[in-house]
């Protein structure tokens, strides 16, 4: 009877932490995708910056989804793992805008851009350092 009840757990864990792998990585490739097409009639919103918020979207989300595989796979946050992920997402963000540059004639790069990317990792890390520090003093009560 022991074991069944460790085996669940474990399954459940493992599932999850393929899910949100899966999820990681087609948000990776969404990213890429989508800023190396044309957009050709898209609507205007009418709010300036509107690609500076898309692009912090993006880097936030990254940060998140890939911390919290990074949180799954060890069963705790690991505040230096998660800044390497941070890392990760601006040099990625970087080399979008230079293969928007070099290899598409309908986009160009843009130091805002890089800008933009860098305030959603870093958001994304003032996350799990905000709840880094909720579960530490939870523990500490």
């Amino acid at each position: 009877m022991k074991n069944y009840y460790r085996v669940i757990p474990t399954k459940n864990l493992l599932v999850l932490k393929k899910t949100v792998f899966v999820l990681a990585i087609g948000w990776t490739i969404l990213i890429g995708f989508l800023c190396l097409i044309t957009f050709s009639k898209l609507p205007s919103f009418g709010v300036t910056g509107t690609d500076k918020y898309v692009h912090t979207i993006f880097h936030l989300v990254f940060t998140i989804l890939w911390g919290y595989y990074i949180t799954t796979k060890f069963k705790e946050i690991i505040l230096h793992k998660i800044f390497q992920i941070v890392l990760i997402s601006i040099v990625y963000g970087i080399i979008i805008e230079i293969l928007q540059e070099t290899i598409t004639t309908t986009r160009q790069a843009d130091l805002k851009d890089v800008f933009a990317n860098i305030t959603g990792a870093s958001l994304g890390f003032a996350l799990f350092f905000l709840l880094k520090r909720k579960k530490t003093a939870n523990i500490n009560k």
